[in-house]
């Protein structure tokens, strides 16, 4: 003890935990006078924990830490401000800018000479700072995002009584329950349990799974996960002092980095645009220069009139910078650089929304592979099902007991049995408080309806029994036998009994004889046989979960629990059937016909028998009332045996599989991929976490799932309701439509700025829109038409169209048949103010440029309004709900009136009439009625180019035929 010292009125400091733990130090354990030295030190109560006050709580917060890590410290606006600055074409604007500022005040002076390329300068800041926001934004909601999925539940006993807890919320002292799929909070010791094995891959990287317990290992660590058993832990050391603090708080997991398939797929798109316009801009270039160094420039033009010897070499210079500048931004325009920051908005506005509906996205790639989804395998208890369980049937023998007056007919022997069978074979426990006022039961729902049920019924005092008898050995439930056993003596007569609970038919198996009401033994022969069969099969068909248990009086001997392997199961004693009622959620009939409505098979897997599953299949609507049930429904060991061909054969007809193994599931997952469905599959289990990561969508349950389960998935449900993957599945495809929209309302831009300023410059020496006005048209093109179209919420429409194909074009048929009337409009309308405008309208040049610009910019705010709904006539549907969208066009509109209007100088611009204002948004506005007129015309599903690859493969078969002789 001379190690430790006290702290803040504890007998031990965080130090010397610390070095027990890390250490795993069993000499100073010893020291320690062993873990009940450890728990007397620490003022805490292996049975009934710490005090729950909140003076005592704050003593070891003060003495020992909370169970929070450091992080490394978030991303700051200046940080994304300087990686948007350092892009390639805005240093390059940023020299021109420079250059242009300097020869400007040096031919012009400092009070007229700073415009041309402090303009540039101002318009580029803009650019950086609108990115960096957005950036920095999506890094905030990202990283608090994170932060609730840290958050995790664990089951503690405080002052006597378990309650739920979050990990973050843990303190030296408590006692843990830990069980199997849990990730272990902090770092402890071993109270008490059976059979507890952890996975300790995470810490050490060794694959082998640790076992644990009182004698030669009771050290538990922070990030492993129990795979094996059950036990109670003391927490020893939280946060910082743990191993894993210390190992996280060095770890940055920044998820905003993560490139999704989306993004990938885009950005191939963007070096073949960025070669088109750097084509483009070096023609530009060259023809601008060709025309200034000939004298075909006009005096008042952008870059001045070369005229040999009279021209100053300033001016050369200057006019090269400027068409310099008007080269990289052609370049900037064309390159789509706003498709990965309209796929991070999009995905952060319904990954914010879905938290908001019970989702909490893990993985962003998962929010668009989910508007792939074309098969969803759901378990059923707790996700078709409110997993609020009850016992309305039990069966004593061949006796169905109703009332009190057939419970109170019970034999005593019989019914001390029944208890023993369900205090003692349970993860689960009772509390009664001190007040009286009521039971409370933890554990399972399924755990949580029995305890109820014999402590309400069968009047089970728990307390009462544990001291009674010793538990000797468990064996936990195993998702492949079904069952669990416990193996406990009697301390009054020494006698050792064996308990099993589970599967009705699975239990029934191992029994060779069964009580009857009386508590007469009988033997279980074939007739007798079927009759329980027929009984759990009346159970079954009725939505009921079939339990039983059975008992073994076995012969006493000395057992090592961690050298005892099996409990005996043969020749057991039936004691009695339970059928628990689980009721199907509100709405789950409606959630099943939205998602066939969609184009998306939901297939039941479930480890219910074959009875339950077709009841609750049916009224859940994923079996109809003529379906052929015979391939619909198939057990697990059916499936399995299936031959490869037979299975692939069989598995897009199966609707339900009862009685199935994760093995089973992860089977059905592999035959459904190999299909080639998108297969998204629920799993709340550690079992389930093959099937997870293999499914191209994994759905964990937030409340009945496993940490390991909840690691293993793309998307943790937290309400374990199937109607909220439904909702996934709807901002999965709005996701896609999002990114849709933005696509076809930039590329429209590209291909009109593209053509107009190559015309402009090819035919008059000259392009219509100058270095800040291209800028501007930039900002409004990526930044803000991202963040307007991005954040629509999802039509129902969407939920009538069979899903969108992984290898499906992004840029679809009807996107072709919207984006290329309004560019052929956009690029006729500007071309004929541009060489036509001054004597339409009897205007000067200057003004012609202002005109041109105005319309240009007013033709964007009505296409992005056109670019809204690709399909459906009436735009404004649905957009009143969108207070963003509305803003930024408000904001749009405002900032080109003020650029017009009063930023002459710095925009280039002259002042309008309310005549032109009225001329530029008229002529804009025709974009609708074009718009409106194309949506008329059908167009093919399949996509335009797949019949050009057709047609030259045809080609090349034909030119192989004819050469081969």
């Amino acid at each position: 003890m001379e190690l430790c010292h006290l702290d803040n009125g504890f007998k031990i400091d965080s130090k010397c935990l610390t070095q027990l733990m890390k250490e795993k130090n069993l000499h100073l354990l010893q020291d320690l006078e062993g873990i009940d030295g450890v728990v007397s030190a620490l003022q805490t109560n292996n049975q009934r924990g710490i005090d729950d006050d909140g003076d005592n709580i704050a003593r070891r917060l003060e003495a020992f830490g909370s169970n929070t890590y450091k992080k490394p410290p978030s991303k700051s606006l200046f940080h994304f401000m300087w990686q948007a600055a350092k892009d390639l074409t805005i240093v390059i604007l940023l020299g021109c800018a420079a250059l242009s500022l300097g020869f400007g005040i040096k031919q012009h002076g400092l009070k007229e000479g700073w415009y041309d390329g402090g303009s540039i300068f101002v318009a580029v800041f803009l650019i950086v700072v609108v990115s960096a926001f957005s950036d920095y934004r999506q890094s905030k909601q990202f990283r608090k995002l994170s932060k609730a999925s840290e958050d995790i539940p664990i089951d503690v006993v405080r002052g006597g009584r378990r309650r739920q807890i979050s990990n973050l919320d843990i303190v030296v002292g408590d006692v843990v329950f830990l069980k199997i799929g849990d990730q272990v909070p902090a770092d402890g010791l071993f109270l008490r349990g059976h059979s507890l094995r952890v996975d300790e891959s995470s810490m050490t990287g060794e694959s082998e799974h640790v076992e644990v317990n009182g004698s030669l290992n009771p050290f538990l660590f922070s990030g492993t996960k129990v795979v094996d058993g059950y036990g109670e832990l003391l927490v020893a050391s939280v946060g910082m002092n743990s191993t894993w603090g210390e190992m996280m708080s060095l770890i940055s997991r920044d998820t905003s980095d993560q490139q999704t398939p989306l993004q990938a797929r885009l950005s191939k798109l963007t070096p073949l645009m960025a070669k088109i316009g750097l084509g483009v801009a070096f023609l530009v270039f060259v023809v601008l220069v060709a025309r200034y160094f000939t004298g075909n420039t006009k005096n008042k033009s952008e870059f001045g009139k070369f005229e040999g010897n009279k021209t100053k070499i300033d001016d050369v210079v200057n006019a090269a910078v400027d068409m310099v500048a008007v080269a990289v931004i052609i370049v900037v325009i064309a390159i789509p650089e706003g498709f990965p920051l309209a796929v991070t908005l999009t995905l952060a506005y319904s990954m914010k929304k879905m938290m908001a509906d019970q989702a909490l996205v893990r993985r962003l790639s998962a929010c668009e592979t989910m508007g792939c989804a074309t098969v969803i395998c759901t378990d059923k208890t707790g996700t078709l099902t409110l997993n609020e369980m009850k016992v309305t049937k039990f069966w004593l023998g061949q006796e169905s007991v109703e009332d009190d007056a057939g419970y109170s007919s019970i034999s005593d022997c019989l019914l001390d049995l029944i208890r023993e069978g369900v205090a003692f074979n349970t993860t689960g426990s009772v509390y009664r408080p001190s007040s009286g006022s009521g039971f409370e039961f933890s554990g399972s729902p399924t755990e949580k309806a029995i305890l109820s049920w014999a402590t309400l019924k069968l009047h089970m005092d728990m307390e009462k029994l544990k001291k009674q008898c010793v538990i000797q050995h468990v064996e936990v439930f195993n998702s492949h036998k079904k069952r669990s056993g416990v193996l406990m003596r009697r301390k009054d007569d020494n006698t050792t009994h064996v308990h099993w609970k589970g599967a009705a038919e699975m239990i029934l198996e191992i029994c060779s004889s069964y009580y009857d009401a009386s508590g007469v033994t009988k033997d279980l022969n074939d007739d007798e046989r079927l009759k329980f069969e027929e009984i759990i099969q009346g159970m079954a068909a009725s939505s009921l979960r079939c339990i039983a248990f059975a008992h073994k009086q076995v012969q006493n001997k000395h057992i090592n629990d961690e050298k005892y392997e099996k409990l005996e199961e043969s020749s057991l004693i039936l004691l009695g059937l339970v059928g628990l009622k689980d009721p199907c959620r509100p709405g789950v009939r409606e959630a099943v016909e939205a998602c066939q409505l969609a184009g998306v098979q939901v297939k039941m897997i479930t480890g219910d028998n074959v009875f339950t599953a077709k009841a609750i299949a049916s009224e859940c609507g994923i079996l109809r009332p003529l379906q052929e049930v015979k391939d619909a429904v198939v057990e697990g060991i059916e499936f399995r045996n299936f031959t490869p061909e037979q299975r692939m054969q069989k598995v897009d007809g199966i609707h339900v599989m009862a009685r199935s193994s994760p093995f089973d599931k992860l089977l059905m997952v592999q035959c459904l991929k190999q299909k080639g469905n998108v297969v998204a599959v629920t799993g709340d289990g550690t079992n389930d976490a093959p099937a997870l990561k293999e499914a191209d969508i994994g759905l964990s349950m937030g409340i009945q799932g496993t940490e390991v389960a909840k690691e293993s998935s793309d998307i943790v449900i937290l309400d374990d309701n199937f109607a909220t993957l439904v909702t996934v599945l709807r901002w999965g495809r709005g996701v896609y439509a999002n990114i849709q929209k933005f696509v076809q309302f930039q590329l429209t831009i590209n291909v009109a700025t593209l053509v107009v300023n190559f015309v402009a410059a090819a035919s008059a020496g000259e392009v219509p829109l100058t270095a800040v006005q291209l800028l501007w048209v930039n900002l409004i093109m990526d930044t803000m038409a991202a963040l307007a179209l991005a954040t629509d919420k999802p039509t129902k429409e969407l939920m009538e169209k069979p899903p969108v194909g992984q290898t499906d074009p992004v840029i679809t048929n009807i996107m072709w048949r919207n984006l290329l009337p309004q560019a052929l409009f956009q690029i006729v309308v500007l071309l004929v103010l541009q060489f036509k405008g001054r004597s339409i309208f009897g205007v000067s040049d200057k003004v012609n440029n202002t005109l041109i610009f105005n319309v240009f910019v007013f033709c964007q705010v009505f296409n992005e309004l056109n670019s809204r709904d690709m399909e459906r006539i009436n735009i404004f549907k649905g957009s009143q709900g969108n207070r963003l969208f509305w803003g930024i066009l408000v904001v749009t509109i405002a900032v080109q009136v003020v650029m017009v209007e009063l930023l002459n100088k710095f925009a280039d611009t002259e002042r309008l009439s309310w005549g032109q204002w009225g001329a530029c948004i008229g002529i804009a506005a025709i974009s609708w009625p074009i718009s409106w007129v194309f949506k008329f015309i059908p167009v093919p599903a399949k996509p335009i180019f797949s019949y050009l690859k057709r047609d030259s493969k045809r080609e090349l078969e034909q030119l192989a035929e004819a050469k081969s002789p």
